[in-house]
Order: structure tokens, then sequence, then C-alpha cells
């Protein structure tokens, strides 16, 4: 017979509500639709970590300092990172929406659509609820 100790059973994921995981429909939506915003925004931290032309003009345009380019886009870089590890989603998908708000605020500031901004903050948690199903038990939602 043999014994666990607690960091054996710790490392072992907590059944979803229901005791299943999500179907591979909802897992493969999830990861589709969660490839968007990850593309989006690695393809926007990195252009401020190289710093053509138009991220200066972007960033004379939203009243900011070019030196803040390099890093944001590292923070930004970041914030993917930890939405793309599994173990950290729900951690990079926090920071990715205050991230987004930021941006939001930025752009309301300017009296300028924000609409992309806030469709990839939804599509992050969409995307992650349809992996996730654990978090359907947290979220307040009702059926």
């Amino acid at each position: 017979m043999s014994q666990t100790t607690g960091t054996e059973a710790a490392a072992v994921p907590a059944a979803a509500p229901g005791g299943e995981g999500p179907s591979k429909a909802a897992l493969w939506v999830g990861r589709v639709l969660g490839a968007a915003p990850v593309l989006m925004l690695t393809f926007s931290g990195v252009m401020k970590l190289v710093k053509p032309p138009a991220v200066g003009e972007g960033f004379a345009h939203l009243g900011w300092p070019e030196a803040l380019a390099r890093p944001l886009g590292v923070v930004e870089l970041a914030c993917v990172v930890l939405y793309v590890v599994p173990a950290t989603s729900v951690v990079g998908a926090i920071l990715v929406t205050g991230y987004m708000g930021g941006a939001i605020a930025a752009h309301v500031r300017l009296e300028e659509p924000f609409v992309v901004q806030a469709a990839l903050g939804v599509v992050v948690w969409v995307s992650l609820l349809l992996r996730e199903p654990r978090l359907r038990g947290v979220l307040p939602l009702r059926r």
C-alpha cells in the first residue's frame, strides 16, 4: 500500500464541478479563441520592444513618453506568457484584463473607440472558461 504526501496530493488538480473536464470541442474552441489575443498582444509587445517609428508616433498621440514603450512591452509579454502557461493562466487572464483596462482608459481619455481592447479582454476570459471548467463554479453565472 502506498502513501501519498501532502505535496503529491496537492499536485493533482481538483475535479471540475460535476467531476469532469471540458469536452474536446470546448477545449479546442477555447484554445482557438485564446490564440487571437495571444497573437495580437505578442505582436504589440514585440513592437514596443523593437520600437519602429510607428510606436513612437502612437505614444506621442497618446501623450505618453516614448521611453515607456519597452517597459510596457515587457509587461505585456509577461502577461501573455502567464496566460499561455496552463498553471498560471488565471493570473495571466487577470493581468491581461488589467492591462486592457489601462489601454481602454488611454483611449477613453482621447475620446477614441476602445472596442478592440474590450473585446480582447472578453475573449481572454471566454477562452479560459471554455478550457478551465473549474472557473464556472467560481463565477456568479446562473443557468
